[in-house]
């Protein structure tokens, strides 16, 4: 039987809020491992990287506004 509490369910939203900041770290780490990764082995520089982002930035505000 699950506890009808209004503290309770504060205490499973607090729960599932930091099961998606860990998520959120971990892929965030795995990006960047695979940023890093694809720089170091000379397959995109830092600089097309920066550059692809602000193209995609740019592009994700047109279709926004």
């Amino acid at each position: 039987m699950k506890p009808t509490s209004p503290h309770w369910s504060f205490v499973d939203f607090a729960a599932q809020l930091a099961d998606l900041k860990d998520d959120r770290y971990r892929q965030l780490l795995a990006l960047t491992t695979l940023i890093e990764v694809l720089v170091d082995k000379g397959i995109i520089t830092a600089e097309e990287l920066r550059l692809k982002s602000e193209e995609m930035e740019e592009e994700l505000d047109r279709h926004l506004l």
